[in-house]
This record gives C-alpha cells, sequence and structure tokens, in this order.
C-alpha cells in the first residue's frame, strides 16, 4: 500500500533555524497508483541537486540563521493521476510543512519532468519566492497567474524525447504576461534523464537557488536572460561556463 503522506527526506545537516529553504521534487508518470520509492532512479536523479546547493549554502547566515535546510519530497504514489493531480496535491503539503518549520524563510523549489508541472503550479504558496523547472512536463493547459513575483527558471534538453521543449517555451512566454523575472534555457546535447550534462544542468540550479536565496550574487547569465525579450532570453544556450 502507498505510504498516507508525502515523505520529506532531509539533505545534508539539520537545519532547525536556516537562512532558507528548498524542496526538490522528482519526476513520475501521468497514470500510477504505485508508491514512490528512495531507490527509483526518478527520486535519485535528483539528489545531486540537493546535495549541491545544501553544501554550497552551509557558510549563507542572515538574522534569521544559517545554511538552507534542503529536503528531497517523496510523493505518495508515483503519477499525476489526471484529475486527482498527487503530486502537485503532494508538493503543496511540503511547502505548508516547511513554511511551518520555519516561518519566515524564503522557500525556492525545485522540480523535475512532473516534478516541474508540480512546482511551477504550486509557486504561488507563501513563503516562495522563486521556482525552477527541469524538463518540466506541460501541455499548454497549466496556469501561469500563481508566478506572480516569483522568479522562474526553466531548462530544457534539446536531445528531449520525454516532455516538449516547445511546451516549455509557450509556458515561459505566458509566465512573462505575470511577472518579469523569467528565464529558459535550452541544454544543447542533453536530453530527458539530464547525464550528458549533468555538471551543467546541477551548476545552473545551484546557481539559480543561491542567488534567489541571497546566499551568493545573482548569477549574471541568469539575470541577464531574465532582461532580454523574447525569444532570446527564452532560448538561452546554456553554456560550461556555469561550472
Amino acid at each position: 500500500m502507498p505510504d498516507p503522506t508525502p515523505q520529506l527526506d532531509p539533505v545534508g545537516r539539520a537545519r532547525p533555524e536556516p537562512a532558507g529553504v528548498l524542496l526538490v521534487t522528482h519526476g513520475g508518470r501521468a497514470h500510477s497508483t504505485a508508491p514512490a520509492r528512495r531507490r527509483g532512479l526518478a527520486y535519485r536523479r535528483m539528489s545531486p541537486f540537493a546535495r549541491a546547493v545544501e553544501r554550497a549554502g552551509r557558510g549563507y547566515r542572515t538574522a534569521l540563521g544559517t545554511g538552507i535546510a534542503t529536503h528531497l519530497l517523496r510523493y505518495r504514489v508515483r503519477g499525476w493521476n489526471g484529475p486527482a493531480m498527487d503530486a502537485l496535491q503532494d508538493v503543496r503539503w511540503a511547502v505548508r510543512e516547511l513554511t511551518d518549520r520555519h516561518p519566515g524563510r524564503p522557500v525556492v523549489l525545485v522540480g523535475h519532468s512532473m516534478g516541474g508541472r508540480a512546482v511551477l503550479r504550486a509557486a504561488g504558496a507563501p513563503g516562495v519566492v522563486a521556482v525552477c523547472a527541469l524538463a518540466p512536463w506541460l501541455d499548454g493547459s497549466d496556469p501561469v497567474a500563481q508566478l506572480a513575483g516569483r522568479a522562474v527558471l526553466i531548462a530544457h534538453g534539446d536531445r528531449e524525447r520525454m516532455t516538449d521543449p516547445a511546451a516549455s517555451y509557450a509556458y515561459a512566454l505566458r509566465a512573462r504576461e505575470v511577472t518579469g523575472r523569467v528565464a529558459r534555457f535550452d541544454v544543447h546535447g542533453d536530453g530527458h534523464a539530464m547525464l550528458r550534462r549533468a555538471a551543467d544542468w546541477t551548476a545552473l540550479v545551484r546557481r539559480f537557488v543561491l542567488g534567489e536565496l541571497g546566499a551568493e550574487p545573482p548569477d549574471p547569465v541568469v539575470s541577464n536572460a531574465m532582461t532580454e525579450p523574447a525569444p532570446a532570453g527564452l532560448r538561452v544556450a546554456l553554456g560550461p561556463a556555469h561550472r
């Protein structure tokens, strides 16, 4: 039987009084009621992103606390499941849980594939300041109003076979109607698994999250993309300089 609640797995050091919060979410399937597993590839794929941010943010200090409280979310079930939107419900639960634990801290959401869709939809929650979607699964029906006031980063490989880069581009265009801080990157030479250029994907996410939380200056490449008009700012080739 699936777990009755989602699971928040802490990454790195315990941070009862952090300066910021990161939630990382994995991919899944359009339809499945099978339980999500820690040993599953979709879950394991996101661990390097979480670890990279947690390590890089250990020295970050504000009046609120030290470091970045980082968690990987494990869904109750593997599927989105149509109107049930199970992954979205789990992400919303996780954001509420983390903001209850760490009131007043800024929160950044990062998700891959189905998780990218879920974090984009959940970005309107109180406390969320930024959202990053990697190879998100989008179909044109996803809303953008909840992104108002948030920073948005989307990245998609040009060898993608599972989700549609054109759909994420169209989504980014619509997102720019409600928030002025949207950037989208094309990751040339890589596909859905993000393996060929793993270091570049990870560095992009790390620099975006740390910049939005204030742990380091905003990444200039991301910032420049956000100021460029479409299509330039939404079809930026991710270069190795982000390592």
